[in-house]
């Protein structure tokens, strides 16, 4: 009798076990969407682009030489490329230049991010006059717009911080439905060339939460 009790006990201890671990499972899975958010994967912005290149092998010393902007980031925190998709700030009301100090642009003011305002040869996307933008967003947010920004001509981000004086407005879209992917077109003047900073703000629409970012490209 005592062995009958003792496999009945066990029996219901698992099964106790089983159905906590499996509450915790579906409370985890459900809350994923929850604290998910998203990036502009292309052009990559800084900390996508040290994540996707480094991410897997963060360690490689090669990445010192190969790649020092990324190793600068990776040094001053590495949380900044393992949320890549979290540079947000809520509240700000649109006004995103008075809440956004020069300088700060490229880590949306986030101390976290700083390391992404450094100038220096980060590893440009290769564009045209004419580009697609396009945003991953892992929680389908959509967006209330988008603005698209280009350094201006004779910024140097290889030296120089960058400011809302840096900058030309060049997109403002529309309202997008909620997607993990969104998709859209950039039409330049055609007059830039070389190494420049390609500033997006994303204006979520689920709440008032602003992502700012910072993509290098190359206009050919």
């Amino acid at each position: 009798m005592r062995v009958r009790t003792t496999s009945r006990s066990a029996t219901r201890r698992r099964g106790v076990i089983a159905l906590v671990i499996g509450m915790l499972a579906s409370t985890f899975l459900w809350a994923q969407p929850a604290s998910a958010h998203g990036t502009i994967v292309s052009p990559a912005t800084r900390a996508y682009q040290c994540w996707k290149t480094w991410g897997s092998q963060h360690t490689n010393p090669a990445m010192r030489e190969q790649d020092p902007m990324c190793y600068q980031a990776f040094q001053a925190n590495a949380d900044t490329m393992w949320n890549w998709m979290s540079a947000l700030r809520d509240g700000l009301r649109g006004n995103f230049q008075g809440s956004t100090p020069n300088g700060q642009l490229c880590s949306n003011a986030l101390a976290r991010n700083n390391s992404l305002n450094t100038p220096g040869r980060w590893k440009t996307t290769s564009v045209g006059a004419s580009f697609t933008m396009h945003l991953y967003d892992q929680a389908s947010h959509g967006a209330d717009y988008f603005r698209v920004y280009v350094s201006k001509n004779g910024y140097d981000p290889t030296t120089q911080s960058l400011g809302w004086g840096n900058l030309d407005l060049v997109t403002t879209t529309g309202r997008f439905a909620p997607a993990k992917d969104i998709r859209f077109n950039v039409q330049t003047n055609g007059s830039y060339r070389g190494h420049h900073i390609v500033f997006t703000i994303w204006q979520a629409s689920h709440l008032d939460q602003t992502y700012m970012w910072c993509s290098d490209v190359n206009f050919g």
